[in-house]
């Protein structure tokens, strides 16, 4: 099952997200590309991949021994592009090589003069972009195309990889950007039924997604609970990220969604939940024979209860 997992780090204070990308790709071409849309040009930098598994094992479930049951019981530096064509109607705001991708920052008057630009500078693109890019263009938000390319002798593996990529810019609330162009087509080309979107939330408090109030949000709640500063500081230099960056006080807040291969009518926007109870996840119990006995009073009234049955059958035989 594809799963995709994004780190979300908010602050509240400053109105900044940083947006970050774990990349891991199938692709039939030799060029993979994808969008992420933003409010204003984002700051792009590298993030690295090793956060990813360390906030994995922070959110883990414990394990308990438990004894066996005695019966069965019942988881930027920005560069033009004026070089390579010019479209008055896309501006390259900022163009960068950044964690393996080649970006390029857009601003565009309409959907079909996007689309028109991808096609030009061979960014991969479906014909559903037009539609899906149509909102955001309207709102004056920009365009950051992303493109792997992969080397020559290694287009008969479909298995892409790149650092991971954070973008950060200024929103008044954060998201998540969970419409897709062409949901349906990518399963299809993947042959896949279920994907998974693990999104972990970093912020001030615990917080909740919401998509629209007629279709609510499938996301669950699977861990929630402050981070100890020496968890906060271990992060930061993992993504690479100022020491000061974000809340001083952190929560950690981990959704998981079980994310349909369908056209979604809006973005998950995140918001400070009324609940600040802590989750986790139920314990993993790892049973255990249970040892013999070695007190001597149990192993005594073990040995009684034993030879009783032979006693009671030795009198019988003696008195027949």
């Amino acid at each position: 099952m594809p799963i995709r997992q994004v780190i979300i780090l908010w602050d509240a204070a400053t109105k900044t997200e940083h947006f970050i990308r774990q990349a891991s790709f199938k692709s039939e071409g030799e060029d993979l590309g994808f969008l992420v849309p933003t409010p204003g040009a984002p700051e792009l930098d590298e993030a690295g991949n090793d956060a990813f598994p360390y906030l994995a094992k922070l959110t883990e479930p414990a394990k308990q021994i438990g004894r066996r049951p005695t019966a069965p019981g019942c988881g930027c530096s920005a560069t033009p592009m004026a070089a390579r064509g010019v479209n008055e109607k896309v501006t390259v705001l900022a163009e960068k090589l950044v964690a393996g991708f080649h970006a390029v920052v857009l601003q565009a008057e309409s959907g079909k003069d996007l689309v028109t630009w991808l096609n030009d500078h061979g960014y991969a693109f479906s014909p559903e972009v037009e539609a899906w890019a149509k909102p955001y263009i309207d709102g004056g938000w920009k365009i950051t195309a992303l493109k792997v390319a992969k080397a020559r002798d290694a287009q008969a593996d479909k298995n892409v990889a790149a650092s991971s990529l954070r973008l950060s810019f200024h929103i008044d609330r954060p998201l998540f950007p969970y419409r897709e162009p062409d949901p349906r087509k990518a399963a299809a080309k993947l042959d896949a039924k279920r994907r998974l979107l693990r999104i972990y939330f970093l912020a001030d408090a615990r917080y909740r997604g919401e998509l629209t109030e007629e279709v609510p949000w499938t996301g669950n709640v699977a861990w929630a609970k402050p981070l100890i500063g020496e968890n906060r500081q271990k992060v930061l230099e993992m993504l690479k990220l100022p020491d000061k960056t974000g809340p001083a006080q952190w929560w950690l807040t981990e959704f998981e969604d079980d994310w349909p291969y369908q056209p979604a009518p809006a973005d998950v926007y995140f918001s400070r939940d009324s609940n600040q109870n802590t989750v986790e996840r139920p314990p993993i119990i790892q049973y255990v024979a249970a040892p013999l006995p070695t007190d001597v009073t149990v192993l005594a009234l073990f040995a009684f209860v034993g030879l009783a049955p032979l006693v009671r059958r030795f009198r019988r035989n003696s008195n027949g």
